[in-house]
């Protein structure tokens, strides 16, 4: 098996990128207050020699490292925001916050944006090395996990000149990912009713609770009539205070609402502002909403697929040994036999019996669940052809947002497949580079499938990142 030529660039990158994900595994921060995660960033671009804009979108947390000149611009992708309340100690197989109610990254965005950046470098040194005209970018995206920065990127064109955008994220098995992505919105809803003595005066009042809690009852009967595949979620933001003598004047609850595609979503969401509004009524109180976030669904690149697919069937799996096995069997144990299946139901694929990691590439024929989550790559995907893989970065069966992902982000398998994953996303970005037609007729397919009228943002009009509430987002 001939290598491919990005293969040898990436390896002599890595050590600082494994060091770089490990840094960020340390300090672990959320939506939009990624300050010490983006400034490691920043530090290593600076290193590596890119022209480096900060603040990108104006987001304090947002960032961009070019290199090359001329060409064909190659964009990776790649993250590095935790998730609140997921604090673990490293390589422990037991339960144990480092900090109680510490964040941590259960997603492994700590080794999703060092792979991207490694993937960037070592297309950079092959541009270098090869006097191929060029240009390769890193973009540190915060707050993947309930911001949706990358839609708020999107809108203020920070894509527009990109050819391609290339990225990953970590998983159990290795996987080109096919299909698309829910799209959501992230609305609060904030009823204001009339504060009184809920003895002396219970007539006086109008409780903002109360509407809180009939919208749920109407949202749950509202579950009968909408779409199989659509999603609604909701968190008490503020249930009106803590004294049960005191009829509630304000109470805020948060909906995520998702479906197949941003149109579907934002009709959904009109029925859920219409329960709302009864809910209101029903209780004479006023009700407001705002929308904190909003994202679209993923539009699949079958060319990039394909060119990725080859990368990863001719790369195969990580060179996981004896003592990896060991490693990630002592995590596999935690886990029942539901989280193991669902792991494999994933990527469409039978579950194998005895595999602890990844032995083998999950293939082109196969037909995965799609992605019951959301994206804010999503957006990225209408205005660039985009194209991203799963890892093989954890033992099989881990659980996303679950701190058995935490403890296992500093593993040695958790690193051998960043280092795998930035290995096919470079090799992708270098055969885009080479290879106009395949420019062309992702182009052609992105065109396909969005149709005449392209990318409209599920953001209203207004709606600015919410950076001064990022205390209180909430995972994707």
């Amino acid at each position: 098996m001939n290598e491919h030529v990005a293969w040898s660039f990436v390896e002599a990158a890595q050590d600082r990128f494994r060091a770089l994900s490990d840094r960020i595994w340390a300090t672990p921060e959320t939506c939009y207050a990624e300050t010490q995660s983006a400034a490691a960033h920043l530090e290593e671009l600076t290193h590596q020699g890119f022209r480096v804009q900060d603040g990108v979108a104006d987001i304090p947390t947002a960032m961009m490292g070019e290199a090359g000149e001329g060409g064909p611009v190659i964009a990776f992708l790649g993250e590095f925001d935790a998730l609140a309340g997921l604090s673990q100690e490293a390589d422990v197989a037991v339960q144990t916050p480092m900090e109680q109610g510490g964040n941590g990254h259960g997603c492994g965005h700590n080794l999703l944006g060092s792979a991207a950046m490694l993937a960037a470098v070592a297309v950079r040194d092959w541009l270098a090395a090869t006097g191929t005209p060029g240009r390769v970018r890193y973009y540190g995206c915060p707050a993947e996990e309930g911001g949706a920065a990358k839609a708020f990127m999107v809108r203020e064109g920070a894509f527009e000149d990109v050819d391609i955008a290339v990225t990953w994220h970590p998983h159990a098995l290795p996987a080109v990912i096919r299909g698309s992505s829910l799209a959501n919105a992230r609305v609060d809803f904030t009823f204001t009713g009339r504060a009184a003595h809920a003895a002396g005066a219970p007539h006086l009042g109008r409780s903002a609770l109360d509407a809180v809690e009939l919208m749920n009852v109407g949202v749950n009967y509202l579950r009968e009539h909408m779409p199989d595949s659509a999603r609604i979620h909701y968190a008490y933001i503020d249930a009106g205070g803590i004294s049960p003598n005191v009829v509630q004047g304000q109470a805020k609850i948060r909906y995520v609402v998702r479906a197949e595609t941003a149109p579907e979503m934002l009709r959904l969401l009109e029925r859920v502002r219409k329960v709302a509004q009864g809910a209101a009524m029903m209780t004479e109180t006023k009700v407001q909403d705002e929308v904190l976030a909003a994202v679209s669904n993923v539009i699949e690149n079958t060319p990039l697929v394909d060119a990725m697919q080859r990368n990863l069937e001719q790369l195969g799996t990580p060179a996981f040994g004896d003592t990896d096995r060991a490693y990630a069997a002592r995590f596999q144990s935690t886990f029942d036999d539901d989280d193991i299946t669902d792991a494999y139901r994933s990527v469409g694929i039978a579950p194998r019996a005895g595999e602890v990691l990844a032995d083998t590439v999950v293939p082109a024929d196969a037909f995965p669940a799609g992605l019951s989550g959301s994206t804010d790559v999503a957006d990225v995907s209408w205005v660039v052809p985009t194209v991203q893989m799963w890892g093989a970065n954890y033992a099989i069966g881990t659980p996303f947002h679950s701190w058995q992902m935490v403890a296992q982000g500093k593993g040695a398998p958790a690193l051998k497949g960043m280092v795998h994953a930035a290995k096919i996303m470079a090799a992708t970005g270098i055969d885009v580079m080479l290879d106009a037609d395949l420019r062309d007729r992702a182009w052609q397919d992105l065109r396909t499938r969005t149709g005449p009228n392209g990318y409209v943002s599920p953001l209203p009009a207004g709606t600015e990142p919410p950076i001064g509430a990022m205390g209180n987002l909430l995972p994707r």
